[in-house]
């Protein structure tokens, strides 16, 4: 059996990633915010022995957003939620930095990852829609390099929270009336650029130390913040060959900065289409992409443009110039999008449709897409995966026929090794500083 294992999580996307989803005959269309619809696949993903749950957020709508973004849950409240209702599986919500404060963030992940009993993550995001700004007072949208800036910044202050308790600081002594040890007890004293905050944390040290940092930077804003910081990278993974680029280098950036690169686990987005056959199989591809309409298409690779509106260019033109809409947006995928445009010479509506259909490489019978998932895993594309639902019960399909081949191959766990999301994906308890330093004095 091969000692390194392939790392899987699901994200909860409601009525699906596209705009078109929930109009499937099989789609519930009020999946977004049905409790029990979460519930089926939390528990679903755990029997699958998937890794983590992941919920994606953003922080401005218009009517334009996807049905899924128009109406859901908050995602602390639902992961809290279904810590209660599963045991092994890891729990990673996305809240950005850009408009939340340091302490309230280290509280809300500290509680879920005692909750959870220490299976909670963090998907830091900078938040790239400008529109973000007027829904929380703020003047103006930060600019793409400030916005690390107050990354960078913001997670070295929440981390320090986090260290406020040493382990044992906690005493419960009943007999001495000793509850707490003072000494253990650390205020931070956070005076920065961006952030004042002078703690201690009002909620002690969770069970696996720290919650588990995820990051999805692509720019180079974004691949040296992940690669110092960061202990999963999500990846959009549009190609084999871009992802072993984006592989190679994050983690040659990540041992620059004297990090375990080989722990840190690159995630490509997947959306599998699993059938019992091949014929079954491009069956399901076409109801896929059948559910996605032009004008919709627009609309979503617009998000990477700040929103702009793509409805006013020939759409079997050219791809049109729109390269500073993108630069102070998701500068990545913008970029990403317009290589790939100029590259194959696809025509806006060509471009569009390329990025809103799931691709063909992970689509067939288990054995089939078991295959594709080994390519990257062998290739050094991925360390795993970050599974889409593309259509109504795919992930029970993907459980069904896919995740036992890989555990044959011996590529994933047949069993959770852990309790806790660090545990399972092969990362160490950061040790509390303040311990630290006590020790190397001694």
């Amino acid at each position: 059996m091969s000692k390194r294992q392939l790392k899987l999580g699901f994200i909860l996307h409601g009525v699906g990633p596209g705009w078109g989803d929930w109009r499937h005959a099989d789609a519930d269309p009020t999946a977004s915010t049905n409790i029990d619809f979460y519930l089926r696949q939390a528990k679903l993903a755990e029997q699958g022995k998937f890794d983590f749950l992941f919920v994606a957020d953003s922080v401005h709508i218009t009517e334009k957003s996807s049905p899924h973004y128009l109406n859901r849950f908050e995602p602390l409240t639902i992961l809290s939620a279904l810590a209660t209702a599963t045991t092994h599986i890891g729990l990673v919500g996305t809240l950005t930095v850009s408009y939340s404060e340091p302490y309230t963030v280290a509280r809300q992940f500290a509680s879920l990852d005692h909750i959870s009993r220490g299976r909670a993550g963090w998907n830091v995001v900078t938040s790239w829609l400008s529109g973000s700004a007027e829904n929380y007072g703020k003047p103006s949208h930060p600019p793409h390099e400030v916005r690390y800036r107050i990354a960078a910044e913001h997670l070295q202050t929440v981390q320090g929270l986090w260290d406020s308790w040493e382990d044992d600081a906690l005493v419960r002594n009943k007999v001495s009336g000793e509850f707490l040890d003072p000494s253990k007890l650390h205020t931070l004293h956070h005076q920065g650029e961006f952030f004042s905050v002078r703690g201690p944390l009002n909620i002690s040290r969770s069970p696996q130390g720290q919650p588990v940092i995820f990051q999805a930077g692509a720019s180079e804003d974004g691949r040296n913040f992940s690669a110092r910081h960061a202990e999963a990278f999500f990846t959009e993974g549009s190609t084999f060959e871009s992802s072993q680029t984006y592989y190679a280098d994050i983690k040659k950036r990540a041992a620059t900065f004297g990090r375990p690169a080989q722990r840190l686990a690159v995630l490509p987005a997947l959306r599998a289409i699993v059938g019992r056959t091949a014929e079954d199989a491009e069956r399901l591809y076409s109801e896929a992409v059948a559910l996605i309409r032009i004008e919709d298409a627009l609309v979503a690779l617009a998000r990477s443009f700040n929103e702009h509106d793509l409805g006013q260019y020939p759409l079997d033109g050219p791809f049109p110039d729109i390269a500073h809409f993108g630069s102070e947006s998701n500068r990545s995928a913008s970029e990403r999008i317009i290589r790939t445009a100029r590259e194959e010479n696809l025509t806006l509506r060509q471009t569009a449709l390329r990025y809103a259909s799931p691709r063909r490489e992970f689509v067939g019978t288990g054995v089939q897409v078991a295959d594709a998932i080994q390519r990257w895993f062998d290739g050094a594309a991925a360390d795993g995966f970050i599974l889409f639902e593309s259509l109504p019960f795919q992930l029970d399909a993907f459980i069904a026929e896919v995740v036992p081949v890989l555990q044959q191959r011996g590529l994933f766990r047949k069993e959770y090794e852990h309790s806790t999301l660090r545990g399972n994906l092969g990362l160490e308890v950061p040790e509390n500083r303040y311990t630290a330093a006590r020790r190397q004095v001694a």
